[in-house]
Parts: structure tokens; sequence; C-alpha cells
């Protein structure tokens, strides 16, 4: 060994750890870490449960009907959440609304079928349906722009976005045109059968207005002739 290890050696020798004398000070602080931490997620658990009872009022989800038709539409990949209409941070919890998942969805003339595997799945009826769009944000989930398919539909008196992003995000484009092509004609639909009612009730109530009339004139000729 030559001079200049010798030193070396030594000095790496006598180098030791320090003896650590002050554990019930570490013990202390990864406790009160734990308590805090412990606090956080219970705070955030209350918070989850009052927004539920606030949104009590909110009605059923809808369940797949027995006959739903062919499949239009299928896609695979994640569920986001839902907020109410336009409000991209107001989550809904209601009814497991809140909890994101993987899903599967299939779209048929009758609505949108939204499975989700170990969460609440749920249906969405071709007469509820308002909008699709592409959009990067929802429930504090940020994508990049255009990354989510946000349904808009109607449930009770509340409006609802729900996002949903593709395992293939390029056939999401087509979701988007498919729904909104749906929801025009669907609405055209029922625009033309109301005015068609209110045309008919129309009819009616001149025809009732007429024969009122008819027979009034009767009776009143009636009336003339025996006096």
């Amino acid at each position: 060994m030559t001079r200049l290890t010798q030193p070396l050696a030594a000095l790496a020798a006598e180098q030791k750890s320090a003896d650590v004398t002050d554990w019930p000070d570490r013990i202390g602080w990864i406790v009160g870490l734990l308590l805090f931490i412990t606090l956080v997620y219970w705070l955030m658990r209350q918070g989850w449960k009052w927004r539920g009872t606030l949104q009590g009022d909110l009605p059923p989800l809808p369940t797949v009907p027995s006959a739903p038709g062919p499949a239009r539409l299928e896609l695979s990949g994640r569920y986001h959440g839902s907020t109410t209409a336009g409000q991209w941070l107001d989550r809904i919890v209601a009814h497991g609304l809140g909890t994101r998942s993987r899903v599967e969805l299939t779209l048929t003339d009758e609505g949108l079928d939204v499975v989700r595997p170990g969460a609440t799945d749920f249906f969405i009826p071709v007469a509820q349906l308002r909008e699709a769009r592409l959009d990067k944000g929802i429930a504090g989930k940020v994508l990049t722009e255009g990354g989510l398919l946000i349904v808009t539909w109607g449930h009770g008196d509340k409006l609802i976005d729900s996002g949903f992003r593709s395992d293939h995000a390029a056939e999401q484009a087509e979701w988007v045109e498919t729904l909104n092509n749906m929801i025009d004609t669907n609405s055209t639909n029922s625009t033309n059968s109301t005015n068609s009612t209110n045309s008919t009730n129309s009819s009616s109530s001149t025809s009732s207005t007429s024969t009122s009339s008819s027979t009034n004139s009767t009776t009143i000729t009636t009336e003339g002739t025996a006096r």
C-alpha cells in the first residue's frame, strides 16, 4: 500500500454514520404526517358526501330498454365524470356519476348505453340527448384540446355534461357528428309531431265551434217559427 492510500484508508475507517439520537422527534413527525394525510382524506370524503346530499333531488338514472336495437357506433375508453352543463368544475356525484372508470359506449336508435365495469351503468334516451362536442376538460380532468368527447343530456330538470375518452381518439369526431345528427333529427320529428297535434286539435276545435254555431242557429230558427 502506498503512502498516499494509507492516510485515505485510515480516514475512511474512522468515518462512521452519526448515531440517531432523536428517534422520539422523528416518530412524532411521522405520526403527525400520517394524521394530517388521514384528516385530508376524511375531509375529502365528507365533501363528497355533502355534495351527494345536495344533489339528492336528481332522479334515478335511466336503464337500458329491453330492445335497444342494433348498434350504430361502439367505443371503448374511460369515463371521466359528469358536471352541470357548461360548468366543468361543478362535479355531479349522485348515483355514482362522480366515479371515474372504464367505459363501453354503445349508440343505438334508442339512445346511448353507458356500461361501466365496477361502477353504475346508465342509459341516455335519444330524446334526452342535447349536444355532443369535443373539449379538453371536465370535472378537474384536463387533456389536450379536443381530447374528450362531451355529451350534454337532460335528466330531471338539470342539464348534464358527461366526459368520455376513447382508446382511439380519432374516432371521437365521428361520434360527435353522428350524435348531433341524431339530436337534430329527433328534434325535427318532435317539432313536426307537435305541430301535427296542434293542427289536429285546432281542426277539432274549429269543427266543434262550427257545430255549436249550427246548433244554436237551428235552435233560434225553430223558436222563431214556433212563435
